[in-house]
């Protein structure tokens, strides 16, 4: 796949990051992420859940700050995005799931009704939607995240897929 390619579909993936549609990406986009999960799934901001769900979406910020915001405004441009995937991630998708991991691990926690670590893949499409990303997009995605097909989402189903979608060209 031609570099030109890869950054094109990398810059298609910044507008998920950009939950306020204002043209970058910064802390208040992570903290409205956070609120809007706790809101659809009725989770007080205060209990275990809401506080590993703000501390999660602080450190993704953290770390996707430190490896694109080269200009340190505290926002990431369109253009930092695409550098900051292109030259940190490209290479290194790990990275990227382990700088997600903890946001990851703390809205799957919000979906898990059955408290068995998983997520059913209704609540999985629940919170992709809630996370932007189109209804028709978000079942798909969600059902093939269930790979075993027990209707039900683990993380180690869905962080190395989150890692493959923002940092490896389909």
């Amino acid at each position: 796949m031609v570099s030109t390619e890869y950054e094109r579909r990398i810059a298609a993936r910044f507008a998920t990051f950009d939950q306020d549609g204002n043209g970058w990406i910064a802390r208040e986009d992570f903290i409205s992420a956070a609120k809007a999960l706790l809101a659809e799934f009725g989770t007080p901001a205060r209990s275990d859940r809401g506080q590993a769900l703000y501390a999660g979406a602080e450190a993704f910020w953290q770390g996707m700050a430190g490896m694109a915001d080269r200009d340190g405004d505290q926002r990431i441009t369109r253009e930092e995005f695409v550098s900051g995937a292109v030259k940190r991630l490209h290479d290194n998708p790990e990275r990227f799931a382990e700088i997600a991991r903890p946001f990851l691990h703390a809205a799957l926690a919000l979906a898990d009704t059955a408290g068995d670590g998983t997520a059913t893949v209704p609540d999985t499409v629940r919170v992709l939607r809630v996370l932007g990303v189109p209804p028709e997009t978000a079942q798909a995605v969600a059902a093939g995240l269930d790979t075993d097909g027990d209707d039900r989402v683990a993380e180690a189903e869905i962080v190395p897929a989150f890692a493959r979608y923002f940092t490896i060209p389909e």
